[in-house]
């Protein structure tokens, strides 16, 4: 299915976020496995990186802080394409910084609160965001 013909809905998920980068061989910490909000541990060969609820990050983690969170309501079948650069193209005409998360059904997009207005604004024309 084209990603023009799937209407998408947006909700906040409730909360400020914070993305904090690890050294590649460090433990996850305990405190990043025990949130039911928005909980997000990667790791790659050069780094861990941890996103999620901003007040959960000790101080003296190297992260970014103040980020808010969108998700597509809809699930996403994994056969449609063009759903996330439909959003972030829209995000990036307007000139806000994104993060994207996806899950198994759908679909996050972080960016810093003080862009939130712009982020509406733009995102108005690629999705429903009565409930932003």
């Amino acid at each position: 299915m084209p990603e023009s013909e799937v209407r998408l809905t947006l909700e906040w998920i409730p909360g400020k976020f914070a993305m904090a980068r690890y050294p590649d061989d460090a433990d996850i910490p305990p405190w990043a496995l025990d949130s039911h909000v928005l909980m997000s541990v990667t790791r790659t060969h050069d780094e861990l990186s941890i996103l999620g609820p901003e007040d959960r990050f000790p101080f003296n983690v190297k992260c970014e802080r103040g980020f808010i969170a969108l998700r597509i309501v809809e699930r996403l079948d994994f056969n449609l394409f063009g759903i996330v650069s439909r959003i972030s193209r829209a995000l990036a005409d307007a000139q806000v910084p994104i993060l994207v998360v996806s899950t198994y059904d759908t679909d996050v997009i972080l960016f810093k609160k003080e862009n939130k207005e712009k982020a509406i604004k733009a995102l108005a024309a690629v999705a429903d965001v009565s409930r932003l």
